[in-house]
């Protein structure tokens, strides 16, 4: 259990810090103030200040904050002081270090570029250590390829005309790098029939695989298994798949927010950090007894590329009080020349935090009871 939650505050603030401090830096070189960089939420454990910022450890170890001057109503005390007249000789100097003080602007008050980087940073920052962490793990597991291992009996893929050691490069529209990227898109057909791409020594064919549908495990299935051949990658092939790793996580994201979408996946389907903590305390445990400790440590690696894109891409989605509905607001003032009125986006965006707040209280609940059961 002590070994679960620390997995999970190492892999989980890993994924959260490189959010957070994306917009820090990109906000900082823009010279927006930060007030507050806090790690968590929740009451304060731990703080310090330096460089006219908070530097704070909440409580609980589910999320973070980079707040700046003026966004939102965050205001620091410079900024209070000036807007009630304070000395021009004294007021910001004793507030603000000299660094700061030359460049340093509001969040409201800084263009509406600077502002858009800033937001964009921080989604932007998890895709940069998904990649850093992508080119770990290829560089020491190398890449499963596409390559077909074994054809069922009486499968779709066999009917089909594909065989044993062809290399699948593309189905429909999508290439096609890793053996899982097959295993993921097999799982989430519902009967469509698909158009597979293959190479079968050096020459090109297609085939038309219509999945069957297995009433024991209420999914259809196109009759490939045991494929995956693994390649050593060298340094340009690291960072080659390490890429396609990346690539290959963002696709399983939004195929999975498209079936959720659609309403092909249930509550239970959904976790929320007492569910991630469980998944990473069980994920370690298997792959130490399975493989060892360093097969343990990688599997780590890729749960962190896991989290790292989720936490960018739902970020980015266009929904008030995420970075994503920030961005919209942002784009409608360059389309309109000017912003929108803050209290009506302060408004909009607090709506959206109450939706936010209601829907982690309900996936909590659901990651106990499931927990309990």
């Amino acid at each position: 259990m002590i070994r679960t939650i620390i997995l999970f505050l190492i892999v989980f603030g890993v994924v959260v810090i490189s959010h957070e401090f994306g917009h820090f830096l990109i906000g900082r070189k823009n010279g927006i103030r930060v007030v507050e960089f806090s790690i968590g939420m929740g009451p304060t454990l731990f703080s310090f200040d330096k460089g006219g910022t908070k530097y704070s450890l909440k409580l609980l170890p589910i999320g973070g904050a980079c707040m700046f001057d003026g966004e939102d109503g965050v205001e620091s005390k410079a900024a209070q002081d000036r807007a009630e007249g304070a000395d021009d000789q004294t007021g910001e100097a004793e507030f603000l270090p000299e660094g700061i003080r030359a460049r340093g602007t509001t969040f409201t008050e800084a263009g509406v570029w600077a502002r858009i980087a800033t937001v964009f940073a921080g989604p932007f920052f998890n895709f940069i250590l998904a990649f850093l962490v992508a080119l770990v793990l290829i560089a020491f597991t190398g890449a499963d390829l596409p390559v077909v291992g074994m054809v069922t009996e009486d499968s779709a893929a066999l009917e089909a005309g594909l065989k044993e050691g062809d290399v699948i490069t593309r189905i429909g529209h999508e290439r096609i790098h890793f053996y899982r990227e097959i295993i993921l898109i097999s799982s989430m057909n519902t009967g469509e029939t698909m158009e597979i791409h293959y190479e079968r020594d050096g020459k090109k064919g297609v085939a038309q695989v219509t999945p069957k549908y297995s009433e024991a495990d209420q999914r259809y299935y196109i009759g490939i298994a045991n494929g995956g051949a693994y390649m050593k990658c060298n340094p340009l092939q690291v960072f080659q798949y390490g890429f396609y790793e990346v690539e290959y996580w963002v696709k399983l994201t939004y195929k999975s927010l498209g079936m959720m979408l659609r309403g092909q996946v249930s509550k239970d389907d959904v976790s929320g950090p007492i569910g991630i903590a469980q998944f990473v305390g069980e994920s370690y445990d298997q792959a130490e007894e399975a493989y060892g400790t360093s097969s343990a440590i990688l599997t780590m690696l890729e749960i962190v590329i896991l989290l790292s894109v989720n936490l960018g891409i739902l970020n980015l989605l266009p929904f008030p009080a995420l970075d994503g509905g920030r961005l919209v607001f942002m784009l409608v003032e360059v389309v309109r020349g000017k912003p929108v009125p803050p209290e009506k986006e302060g408004m909009v965006h607090f709506a959206g935090l109450v939706v936010l707040m209601l829907l982690m209280v309900f996936v909590m609940y659901n990651d106990i009871m499931k927990l309990v059961q």
